[in-house]
């Protein structure tokens, strides 16, 4: 699907299930920004507040694309920032600080993702904008919170510091090797976003209820333990493997013509099912393989049996062949096989984003995973230029005159 398309289903009059919402976003990268876009992919409306003397931090992520006004957005921020405005305000000037206090009083939500404490000291925590805006939902994302003290909480922290302290690295460290960083990309700031979302969508619907609002508090770490439920859990009860160990589980990588496929296979039933289609049916039987234990202190059998039955097909056909005999198999795709997909095209899971650099390839970004029978998806527009929006917010939003928003820029409060 293209920028700006969207699908022509019966839904299309029925609006979206956020039309109507506002939020006010003081956000960097993605561990937030993943959040309101897909916020506004559900109707919700958002003003990104971003610094004048460079905006986002992720604008200077690589590669890059060059906007209209001749700076550089990354693929960071164009990844993570449709369907937003963006208004430059530097809020560490007193003038800035009262700006942002008069927007939020007309905005449902205040959302940012600084490092825990941060807006404190800029006048800007909870406290301080539910004092001008007393029914105010406040969605902070960070490393470590902002409700309660923790050891860390001076930390900076992107997603691979959550991630590791989750115990998900030492999990799958193989033997003797030092830890894998960014495994599955940017699984910290994607999965505290998801939970940052559910918050926000929960207490919109608090406030709905009681008129209350309230301050929503994700800490990237508690998220990401959260997802590593098994490290601490399994542990709990017993499954304590050695790094590079693994479960008692089939849960591997094999070969086939063209490439690799997964297989996930856990249970004895499923096992007598795998190793028949392999064409072992004898492994049932086998005193080697009569535990789960058993099976990956002979994987090295198991994996030579499954290469030989592979060989002659590809990821995609051996994982037909097994998906219908009831086993659990995945081809592992490359990012130019994603693209070309079925299902992906299909499920309008990938965005073409025209360039602004002369460049004729489209960029390409997810689409939304979010499907709802009653709304239409799309259309999805450019990410915003720095300060794109300053003037017209300053003015519809707050009714300043031309000459404020000069004196403004004078002083270097706007871009």
């Amino acid at each position: 699907m293209r920028l700006g398309d969207s699908d022509n289903v019966q839904a299309k009059g029925n609006g979206k299930p956020l039309d109507g919402v506002r939020i006010l976003a003081l956000e960097q990268m993605q561990a937030l920004p993943f959040a309101t876009q897909l916020m506004t992919r559900l109707g919700a409306e958002v003003l990104k507040v971003e610094n004048p003397k460079g905006g986002d931090l992720a604008r200077g992520s690589f590669p890059a694309m060059k906007q209209p006004d001749g700076r550089s957005a990354g693929a960071t921020f164009l990844r993570n920032n449709l369907n937003k405005r963006s208004i430059a305000i530097d809020i560490k000037h007193p003038q800035g600080r009262e700006l942002v206090l008069k927007l939020a009083t007309q905005f449902d939500v205040f959302a940012e993702n600084f490092k825990g404490g941060a807006l404190k000291k800029m006048g800007l925590a909870y406290d301080d904008v539910r004092d001008v805006a007393p029914n105010v939902i406040y969605l902070s994302v960070s490393g470590f919170g902002n409700t309660v003290e923790s050891p860390y909480g001076y930390w900076p922290a992107y997603a691979a510091v959550g991630e590791a302290m989750s115990g998900l690295y030492e999990w799958k460290r193989p033997k003797g090797q030092p830890p894998i960083v960014s495994p599955v990309g940017a699984l910290g700031d994607i999965g505290t976003s998801l939970f940052g979302a559910i918050g926000l969508l929960a207490a919109l619907r608090h406030r709905d209820i009681t008129g209350i609002g309230q301050h929503v508090d994700v800490s990237m770490f508690d998220s990401m333990v959260a997802f590593a439920d098994v490290v601490t859990n399994y542990w709990s009860m017993g499954e304590r493997p050695e790094p590079g160990g693994g479960l008692n589980l089939i849960m591997d990588g094999f070969p086939a013509k063209d490439g690799w496929f997964i297989v996930q296979c856990g249970r004895e039933h499923e096992f007598a099912r795998f190793v028949t289609e392999i064409g072992k049916p004898e492994f049932v039987d086998d005193p080697r393989f009569a535990t789960r234990q058993g099976w990956r202190e002979h994987m090295d059998v198991i994996r030579e049996a499954v290469g030989q039955w592979a060989a002659d097909k590809s990821s995609v056909e051996a994982c037909h062949i097994l998906a219908k005999a009831g086993i659990a198999a995945g081809p592992v795709l490359s990012a130019q096989q994603v693209i070309d997909d079925p299902h992906v095209k299909s499920r309008n899971m990938l965005v073409e984003m025209p360039r602004t650099d002369d460049v004729p390839e489209p960029i390409v970004v997810p689409g939304n995973p979010v499907k709802l029978t009653g709304m239409t998806e799309g259309p999805d527009s450019m990410p915003p230029m720095l300060g794109e929006h300053t003037e017209a917010v300053l003015t519809s939003e707050l009714g300043l005159s031309p000459s404020d928003i000069d004196a403004l820029r004078a002083d270097g409060v706007i871009g």
